[in-house]
């Protein structure tokens, strides 16, 4: 179990991993994002992206722990970010089509 708090979020710079697949878990693709939290409570998590976006985050902060101080190198993007404050990693299950 997790000890971050929501309130623990509020100002931090987290890494957002999000890795989408189908109904049928056949991975589709995987997108990194980054940004400072600046909502974080029981109801959701808002992070401003680098580039100004906002995203929402369930809030469940199961998926979230400390991020070992480093550089993380983003595939998606191929940004470089340095000592993000904490990770975050989804798996998303589209739903299957009619």
């Amino acid at each position: 179990m997790s000890n971050i708090s929501f309130s623990d979020l509020v100002g931090k710079t987290i890494l957002i991993g999000l890795t989408y697949y189908t109904a049928d878990n056949e991975f589709i693709e995987q997108k990194q994002y980054w940004g400072t939290v600046i909502e974080s409570n029981e109801n959701r998590i808002l992070v401003k992206l680098n580039d100004g976006e906002i995203l929402g985050l369930p809030p469940d902060l199961s998926s979230t722990k400390i991020a070992p101080p480093g550089e993380y190198h983003l595939r998606s993007t191929g940004e470089v970010v340095v000592d993000p404050d904490y990770l975050t990693t989804w798996n998303i299950n589209r739903p299957k089509e009619d």
